[in-house]
């Protein structure tokens, strides 16, 4: 393998906007989020998470033949070769995902003159999640999950993508975003992919979450927000 880099020549692009915007990365839905002129967008996860579920079925598979085989024989070579392409597939096919993810973010950014992007930082939340602890915090599906969230490829492709373009992003803390309401100031954790609280506030969850965390970074406390949130737009990778 040889890795050559070179200049490109290009440079970064001047970007005279004013409107900011705030991330909620989630497992479902990868990327949930707010703009200052109150544009906001869902692009689901969907389709990673069928690849990775299929990769996870024919890899566990392929483990429990392998387990039947002496190690090193011809048909266990044999299955090694199987395993190793479903790994190169599986992995050519979520790079694929997610350039195509963060591809549309940053052109829903353009779009809506986006000059500066707040990304949730959720560095740690797949911690605690082997069988092997004493206390298992979560469950073992609930683990698996984690496990398949590619958040770090999607901070380290929408970083440079937006760079490029001349807009600013970085990691900030989103802790408590999901679970305040902007009114009120209660608590609640939410289970349904609506996000509705005693006051009489309702949400989606994911943009809740995204517009409380705009809040957050950038008004210094979640409070309601400054502009009203038009109607959410749905994108879903091919």
């Amino acid at each position: 393998m040889i890795s050559i880099a070179y200049d490109d020549g290009k440079e970064i692009k001047e970007n005279n906007s004013t409107n900011r915007s705030a991330i909620d990365v989630g497992e479902i839905h990868t990327i949930a989020a707010v703009a200052e002129n109150g544009e906001n967008i869902i692009i689901t996860g969907r389709k990673m998470r069928s690849i990775h579920r299929l990769r996870n079925k024919k890899l566990a598979e392929l483990q429990r033949k392998m387990s039947r085989c002496k190690k090193g024989s011809k048909q266990w070579r044999k299955y090694q070769r199987a395993k190793m392409y479903v790994l190169s597939k599986s992995d050519k096919q979520l790079k694929d995902a997610v350039h195509k993810t963060t591809k549309q973010f940053v052109e829903w950014c353009l779009t809506n003159k986006v000059k500066e992007v707040a990304f949730g930082d959720v560095d740690g939340v797949q911690r605690n999640t082997s069988r092997r602890k004493k206390k298992r915090v979560r469950n073992r599906r609930t683990n698996q999950k984690l496990s398949n969230w590619s958040f770090g490829k999607v901070y380290k492709y929408l970083a440079y993508k937006l760079e490029a373009e001349g807009i600013q992003i970085a990691k900030q803390d989103e802790h408590h975003t999901t679970q305040q309401c902007p009114c009120c100031k209660k608590k609640r954790k939410v289970t349904s992919r609506i996000y509705t609280c005693s006051c009489g506030y309702s949400q989606h969850r994911d943009i809740h979450g995204a517009a409380n965390f705009f809040a957050k970074t950038f008004y210094g406390e979640i409070r309601e927000l400054d502009f009203t949130l038009n109607h959410t737009k749905y994108l879903r990778i091919a």
